[in-house]
């Protein structure tokens, strides 16, 4: 099978395609005939230095497609079911390939309402922002929830999934992008080229922060008392914890990972018409360079795709 490949770390010029061996399932596992393969930034890290564990792996995590074959004793799914999911985060995956093997209860059956390429691009941006707002959060109905790049891949999602918790939704964005988020559901927006969103906002009860850096100093000054900052950009941000105690709120650097009952919860807001991921990009398999590329400018709104089977 086509798969996408490295020798070495680098830019996104290292990625290229290979011919590799076509997978089995295992035990609990079920193959899956990739349609397609969200691009995330962790792609783009790993591709550049391995990531954690400073190894080259076959890039990929999130999926589409449907199911070829089943494993011994899966027993949720079925050859011919349409599927989508995060398979083994934060292990390796390899989904920028033509078929892929998971853990049959790391995927769930794809909404009717979704296109494979719509379905590829939800999994880890959508959990990403389910476990931060729901699961860490706790995000409940006439909380005030700031979203800072409100417009990129989790952000869009996480604007969707507060407001369908009922939220007050602030988001930072550039003004461009502002229409956008409204049509998202967005309450407020704050151009962060123009204004500081300190002093732009009434305090919030959480802040979501993809962004890093001192965003994360700063977003603790627009908290009320008991309110929690969620931080994604980097391990790094487990200092702000210490920062967030003595003034009586909270702050935590969460990591997304594998989660069967988020991903049920996932496919029925876009079931419901809730959750809807927009596509800046889709890109066929052998163009990952360059979807890679896009993806390091780091200006795209919503998410990449690579696009594998018809």
């Amino acid at each position: 099978m086509r798969a996408i490949g490295q020798d070495g770390f680098g830019g996104p010029e290292v990625l290229k395609v290979v011919e590799v061996e076509r997978p089995e399932p295992g035990p609990a596992e079920v193959l899956v005939r990739v349609h397609a393969a969200g691009v995330n930034p962790t792609d783009s890290w790993h591709r550049a230095s391995g990531g954690l564990a400073g190894a080259v792996i076959r890039l990929g995590w999130d999926v589409s497609g449907v199911v070829e074959a089943v494993g011994l004793g899966v027993t949720t799914l079925a050859p011919g079911d349409e599927v989508f999911g995060l398979p083994r985060h934060p292990l390796p995956a390899g989904t920028y390939a033509e078929y892929v093997t998971s853990p049959a209860r790391h995927l769930v059956r794809k909404p009717a309402g979704l296109t494979h390429v719509q379905a590829a691009a939800l999994p880890l941006a959508a959990l990403t922002a389910w476990q931060a707002l729901v699961d860490t959060a706790a995000v409940r109905p006439g909380q005030r929830v700031l979203v800072h790049a409100a417009a990129g891949g989790v952000g869009h999602l996480a604007v969707q999934i507060a407001k369908a918790r009922g939220a007050h939704v602030i988001g930072t964005a550039r003004a461009a992008k502002h229409a956008f988020l409204r049509g998202l559901g967005a309450d407020e927006l704050v151009d962060y080229t123009e204004a500081d969103f300190e002093t732009a906002i009434e305090p919030v009860d959480v802040v979501l922060d993809a962004i890093g850096g001192d965003y994360g100093p700063r977003s603790l000054r627009t908290l009320r008392p008991g309110g929690i900052l969620v931080a994604l950009a980097s391990p790094a941000e487990t200092y702000l914890a210490d920062r967030a105690r003595p003034l009586g709120l909270r702050a935590a650097f969460m990591a997304v990972e594998a989660d069967h009952a988020g991903m049920r919860e996932i496919a029925a807001l876009a079931e419901a018409g809730l959750l809807r991921p927009e596509i800046d990009t889709a890109l066929p398999l052998e163009r990952a360079a360059k979807a890679h590329e896009l993806a390091d400018g780091r200006r795209t709104t919503g998410k990449i795709v690579l696009t594998v089977a018809d």
